[in-house]
């Protein structure tokens, strides 16, 4: 702290270094130890250390005034995200209002649908022809000017907090971009800037990491490393050639990415997305995987900007086996989450017709430490991928492999009697293996309802989509709407013209967001209308309910395994939440609805009916309840 003062005292007026000495008290167990962790055996790591302290004592002095004063609001409310209130929305700026500054335009559609959280697509300056969707990342510090300038941006995060709407943004942190400053200073012979990647002058000790890697995407290159022809050497691309993973051994890198991380905080951004943090240290002999490096790097990160942005939180994007997926869940990490696991078993159980996969998954892992959150979902920008553990698959009588390709096959329309109209991601021919896109609605069935005119299976298909916002909505943590999915859009297959996006099937579920087509919303017998005004029901009741507040979810047997059953409890409030995954109705015995301790007539906030718990209760296809009940069991 002496060595900070006598570089940044001069600069700080008394109060604000007395706020910074506090947070940096609170704090530098978790950073000091982490930092050493990984690089205490160098004999520059002191130097790097300082030069961290120092981007973080800049970050302040550059943060602007109001987003201090919101970090004081923030420190007096720690747990501000665990509020009822909280409601998130993720889009592309481009397909949901073209740009920035037409985006502020939409929040008051935002406000009207209950968002408190928008998520908004990598939105950074990216490869002139290979973006990934925008996560091959130029250029931190730049937006794409297909959406505005940074200027806009910081317009847009004022406008947003100032109606009560946290911005959300990713970090890539794992890669940058072949095209990044970093790299083209590596490709013209910067030795400082080749360290920064990892890069290999022979096939010797790529073949060796090779013999324990899962390739990602290996049907764009094989392997996990790509031969640079001007510098006659192999580089690490994990997930495609264009993105070059970023060397954490190097104490240079993490300082350089805090800058950058930092720089983002101070634009106005709430939420930060870590993106691929699984993958972000490499160990010769591992799967380079959620090894214990990867966990301290976000701990080092997480501490440095509880210091210098306090109002910002981290939530861990870990799309890997579910017990790794809360491994990154704790307050010295991330205090949200991506919930992959429960958006694939709620898929699972719409095909199978039965919950017992999901049930045995959920008892598990879905209860988190305190202080942190789920963030649950159905769709979003990435494809859906199976992961459900072998062991509950088992649990549910199934054979993990035989399952996930049913599951998939189910999904791309592959099965008969399948409604649902997906489209393989990534597939491959000789396994069979595929991940699945398709929009909510497509998936859901409500496309090929449509066209056959067949009004039972446009009324189920809707009640799918219900069903699935119903059960996010309501089992605790934050729900995220992958806009769009609020009216009911379809599968959009104009991607298939486009040379760059053709090959990338998750463009069918990324269309342009059909503004033209709001009027439908306003004629209440419409897919989209009942699909919009359904999903802005649940989040009325989710916000008024004071039983959906942060408290606790316990999994009840049903005796159906076609009805999952949880309780929400907060206080002395409770409801019981029944959900019929079938197109039948499906019956709850009395006995068992009284032994669950409801009182003899509860009143279901969805339907609006009185319900007996004294005789069997019947649930119509594909029906979700909330049965209200005051005082404790």
């Amino acid at each position: 702290m002496d060595r900070m003062q006598s570089r940044f005292g001069a600069d700080f007026p008394d109060g604000d270094w007395d706020v910074l000495e506090r947070r940096l008290q609170e704090q530098h167990q978790l950073l000091f130890q982490s930092f050493y962790q990984l690089y205490g055996d160098r004999f520059d790591s002191f130097y790097h250390l300082e030069e961290l302290m120092a981007v973080v004592f800049r970050s302040v002095l550059e943060r602007p005034a109001e987003l201090k004063a919101f970090d004081a609001l923030r420190e007096s409310d720690k747990d501000w995200y665990l509020a009822p209130r909280l409601m998130g929305a993720m889009c592309y700026v481009d397909l949901f209002a073209g740009t920035l500054r037409n985006l502020e335009a939409k929040i008051p559609y935002l406000i009207e649908l209950g968002i408190t959280y928008l998520h908004l697509m990598p939105i950074y300056k990216v490869h002139s022809t290979d973006c990934d969707g925008g996560y091959a990342v130029s250029d931190y510090r730049t937006i794409n000017p297909r959406f505005g300038t940074m200027e806009d941006l910081e317009h847009l995060a004022t406008q947003l907090r100032r109606h009560g709407i946290s911005l959300v943004l990713d970090f890539v942190f794992n890669h940058t971009s072949d095209e990044h400053e970093w790299a083209q200073r590596a490709l013209k012979g910067e030795r400082d800037y080749q360290d920064f990647y990892l890069f290999f002058k022979d096939r010797v000790l790529p073949d060796q990491y090779e013999r324990t890697l899962v390739e990602v995407f290996p049907e764009e290159h094989p392997g996990a490393f790509t031969y640079q022809t001007a510098l006659g050497q192999w580089v690490w691309t994990t997930f495609y050639t264009s993105q070059w993973d970023l060397n954490y051994r190097n104490p240079e890198v993490l300082v350089r990415m805090l800058d950058e991380l930092l720089f983002l905080a101070n634009r106005g951004v709430e939420i930060v997305r870590l993106d691929a943090i699984a993958f972000i240290w490499k160990e010769l002999g591992t799967n380079c995987q959620n090894l214990p490096q990867a966990h301290t790097i976000v701990s080092v990160l997480n501490a440095a900007t509880q210091i210098a942005a306090p109002a910002v939180v981290f939530k861990s994007e870990a799309i890997v086996h579910p017990d790794e997926v809360r491994t990154y869940i704790n307050r010295a990490e991330c205090v949200l989450s991506y919930n992959p696991e429960l958006m694939a078993l709620l898929w699972e159980s719409l095909a199978t017709r039965n919950i017992r996969t999901l049930l045995a998954s959920v008892r598990k892992r879905f209860p988190l430490p305190d202080g942190c959150v789920w963030v649950n979902y159905i769709r979003s920008h990435d494809d859906i991928g199976w992961s459900i553990t072998d062991e509950e698959i088992r649990e549910a009588g199934y054979d993990p492999i035989a399952h996930r390709r049913f599951l998939t096959q189910f999904y791309t329309g592959r099965v008969e009697g399948s409604f649902a109209e997906g489209v393989p991601f990534q597939e491959n021919s000789s396994t069979g293996d595929a991940r699945v896109s398709g929009t909510c609605a497509s998936l859901a069935g409500l496309g090929k309802a449509i066209r056959n005119q067949d009004r039972v299976e446009i009324d189920f298909a809707i009640g799918r989509v219900l069903l699935l916002y119903g059960v996010v909505m309501t089992i605790g943590g934050i729900p995220l709407i992958y806009l769009g999915d609020e009216i009911g859009s379809l599968n959009d297959a104009s991607y298939l013209d486009d040379p760059l996006r053709k090959a990338d099937s998750r463009w069918i579920h990324r269309p342009k967001f059909p503004w033209e087509q709001m009027q439908e919303v306003a004629d209440h017998d419409t897919p989209a209308a009942r699909i919009h005004d359904g999903i802005l029901k649940l989040g009325i009741i989710r916000r008024q309910n004071l039983a959906l507040r942060p408290g606790k979810t316990e999994f009840v047997g049903t005796g159906n395994d076609h009805v999952l059953g949880y309780f929400r409890t907060h206080a002395q409030a409770s409801v019981l939440i029944l959900a019929n995954f079938t197109e039948k109705v499906e019956v709850v015995e009395g006995r068992i609805l009284r032994g669950l301790g409801l009182r003899r007539t509860v009143i279901d906030q969805v339907s609006g009916m009185t319900i007996s718990s004294g005789t069997t209760l019947e649930l119509q296809p594909y029906q979700f309840m909330i049965l209200d009940r005051q005082g404790s069991r």
